[in-house]
C-alpha cells in the first residue's frame, strides 16, 4: 500500500543557468528564505509567520492575488517550512505545510552550484526539484512548466539586480 502511493507522487526538477554571477551572491538572494516576493515573479507577498530567520522550522507566509473568471479578485496563499538550510552546500529544502491551492503534500529543495564544466567565475546554476502529491484536475507538466517559468524570471530579476548594483 505505502509503495502504491509512493508510485503516485509527483517529481521533476528545473534549473536556470545564470552567466556571470557567482553561486556565492545568487545564494545570498535565496538563503534569505522570507525575501522570495523579491525574485518570484507574481508573488505579491512573503514575510515570517514564525521561527528564528535562518534557521530550520522557520514558518513563511506566501500570497498573490489573481483575478477570478468572475472578475473577483482571489488570494492564493500558503505557509511554507524551512525544513533544512546548508550555507557551505548553498541548498535549502522547505515544504508547504498549509495552502489554499489544493496542494496537500509539496517538499522542494533548492540548490545553487557554480556553472557545470566551469568554475564559480562563469556563472552559476539554481537547482530546484520537488516531489508532490498529485493536485486535482491538473498535471504534473503544469506544474514543472510554472516551476520553470518561476525559476526563469527569478533568474532574471536576480542578474537585474546586479546589474543595477556594479
Amino acid at each position: 500500500m505505502a509503495e502504491e502511493a509512493q508510485a503516485k507522487l509527483w517529481e521533476g526538477n528545473v534549473s536556470a543557468k545564470l552567466r556571470g554571477p557567482k553561486a556565492e551572491t545568487i545564494w545570498s538572494f535565496l538563503e534569505d528564505f522570507c525575501s522570495l516576493h523579491k525574485w518570484l515573479p507574481g508573488l505579491d507577498t512573503c514575510y515570517k509567520v514564525e521561527g528564528v530567520d535562518g534557521q530550520p522550522g522557520l514558518i513563511r507566509y506566501c500570497g498573490t492575488t489573481i483575478t477570478s473568471p468572475s472578475n473577483e479578485p482571489i488570494t492564493l496563499w500558503c505557509h511554507e517550512k524551512l525544513a533544512e538550510i546548508d550555507e557551505n552546500q548553498r541548498t535549502l529544502s522547505y515544504e508547504i505545510i498549509e495552502n489554499n491551492m489544493g496542494m496537500k503534500m509539496y517538499k522542494a529543495t533548492i540548490k545553487v552550484v557554480p556553472m557545470e564544466g566551469g568554475d564559480d567565475e562563469s556563472g552559476c546554476e539554481i537547482k530546484w526539484s520537488f516531489v508532490a502529491e498529485p493536485v486535482e484536475s491538473s498535471k504534473l507538466e503544469e506544474l514543472v512548466s510554472y516551476l520553470e517559468s518561476s525559476l526563469n524570471g527569478m533568474a532574471q530579476k536576480m542578474e537585474n539586480a546586479l546589474l543595477c548594483t556594479n
